[in-house]
């Protein structure tokens, strides 16, 4: 660690005799290395502290900056309400904030508890929202952490810097970065906030020893990003992926592609000098991302956060070492990702897999493989979903498997949601697989938080089961426990057990090892 992020990260670190030891939480207060807060007893008898800066205010000259130690403050701050989320467009219609509006000032995390006192040194799962980096936030009611606390665990949400604000790369920030590095200041972000959590959970009854990383899409890749850095890793001693990781959707690009990204958004929209960036309103910024053709700004190989290829670091086992459980959902892109609008017939099958795969055609053929029109739906949505986001999720298991040194879980969940409420309360359309993100409620156990659906008793039974094994895995790193079904690890090199999650629950073996072999090959030509 250079002396530069040595000073930065001392501003994360309490001093010795700041935290209060076997502080009582019955007043709802809590004293953490900059202050005293004030949360709120929700009526289930959970704690929960809302809005707390884990990091400066990322605005003005601190914009594409690596976090800042947070302020400390005189007296009781009030930890009643969620702070601002962070700057982003309205991409996602299945966005529901709880939020106090929108700002660059947004680097808050929310914190839920059962612990009675700070002696309890109970497990802390730490939650990474999902968005494509582009959107999000700690707030909403899919992430709510008051379910998991009362499962025996203090659960973190956790705000970071998305799109422009948290991604691009440009020369100029490299050149004036004691680390020669720029972007991934949302992944730095993150880091801050375990940071924070190692020095600060324990005023909340977490142990700073026992805590999970956990999220979902781009929060899953970040959970895999997190593994991968050597700043942080050494912050967690388990990791929960649902869909996605660095080895598939969102791959990192290289610095310098980054920084000519970066050097295109700025001079496309007449702005050529960091210090004009800096100087624009965030709604401007915001208004440039906006346009067709813009930049989906994402990961970077920077040199310090990232170091290195994933792909390389995995297979060399320089990951952190801790146990994994991941997995991902039946239906996580559609058939027409595939097919487009022809009919699902074997032969409209065929001419879509050659045209996706024009070099190597028969090989895929082969392995995403229909006999008869019946079956080609089910495989086109098998191999759209692998193609977004199920095969890096499928990756990054099977390379940790060899070179973790620590068990690895996976799961399939094809649970189905229920039809849609329309204005009148009837009941419309029912799906056919489970989507992207679709798990996110039944895993955390707020089902009762989202009122889109007209949840049935299956459906409690499938989260109570999910959720349960999620949070068997964050207090013992193994999911197993007494009522269900035995889950086995994964064996290096050998198709693995899953447990496939569904209304009746049980574990599987893969059948389709061969067709991620061939992605790999298709992956390393290109």
């Amino acid at each position: 660690m250079n002396r530069y992020f040595y000073f930065i990260a001392l501003g994360f670190v309490t001093l010795m005799g700041v935290q209060a030891h076997g502080q009582a939480l019955s007043d709802n207060r809590a004293k953490t290395a900059n202050g005293t807060l004030e949360g709120i007893t929700e009526p289930s008898g959970i704690r929960s502290f809302k809005g707390i800066p884990f990091a400066a205010p990322p605005i003005g000259e601190l914009r594409w900056k690596p976090p800042q130690p947070a302020a400390n403050w005189q007296g009781v701050r009030k930890a009643d309400k969620f702070g601002p989320r962070a700057m982003q467009n309205p991409i996602f219609g299945d966005m529901a904030f709880r939020s106090e509006g929108m700002s660059e000032d947004c680097l808050y995390l929310n914190v839920w508890t059962p612990a009675k006192s700070s002696r309890e040194s109970l497990p802390v799962l730490v939650y990474f929202f999902g968005g494509g980096f582009q959107a999000g936030d700690g707030s909403e009611g899919r992430y709510d952490g008051e379910s998991m606390a009362r499962k025996g665990i203090v659960a973190v949400t956790v705000n970071y810097r998305l799109n422009v604000f948290g991604f691009m790369a440009h020369p100029e920030l490299t050149k004036e970065s004691p680390n020669h590095a720029s972007g991934n200041y949302g992944l730095l972000d993150q880091y801050a906030a375990l940071l924070w959590v190692r020095e600060n959970i324990a005023a909340f009854g977490g142990d700073p020893k026992k805590v999970t990383i956990a999220g979902e899409s781009a929060g899953s890749i970040a959970v895999s990003a997190q593994m991968a850095s050597p700043l942080s890793k050494k912050l967690f001693s388990g990791a929960i992926g649902e869909s996605g990781s660095l080895m598939g959707a969102l791959t990192p690009v290289t610095l310098v592609e980054a920084e000519a990204a970066g050097t295109r958004f700025a001079t496309t929209n007449g702005v050529n000098s960091l210090a004009e960036l800096r100087g624009l309103p965030a709604a401007k910024l915001l208004e440039f991302i906006g346009k067709r053709g813009a930049p989906w700004f994402s990961l970077t190989i920077d040199g310090y956060f990232l170091q290195k290829d994933p792909f390389a670091l995995f297979a060399a086992g320089e990951q952190a070492k801790v146990p994994i459980l991941v997995g991902w959902n039946s239906e996580e892109s559609n058939a027409r990702g595939v097919l487009g609008q022809d009919k699902p017939t074997v032969a409209n099958f065929e001419k879509a897999v050659k045209r996706l795969y024009p070099k190597n055609g028969d090989q895929a053929f082969k392995v995403y493989h229909p006999v008869t029109d019946d079956e080609v739906l089910a495989l086109a949505t098998d191999l759209a979903s692998d193609r977004f986001i199920a095969f890096g999720t499928w990756r990054w298991a099977d390379a940790h498997s060899q070179t973790g040194g620590k068990p690895v879980y996976r799961y399939y969940f094809s649970h189905a949601r229920p039809a849609m409420k329309s204005a009148t309360g009837n009941n419309t359309g029912l799906p056919k697989g489970a989507p992207h993100a679709s798990e996110i409620e039944y895993a955390l156990g707020n089902l009762d938080k989202n009122n889109v659906y007209a949840w049935t008793p299956d459906d409690f039974k499938v989260s109570d089961i999910m959720q349960t094994y999620f949070a068997n895995f964050i207090k013992k790193a193994n999911p197993n426990g007494k009522n269900l079904p035995k889950w086995n690890p994964v064996k290096a090199n050998k198709p693995a057990d899953f447990m496939h999650i569904d209304t009746e629950t049980k574990l599987e073996t893969e059948q389709h090892r061969d067709r991620y072999l061939f992605l790999i090959e298709e992956s390393v030509k290109h």
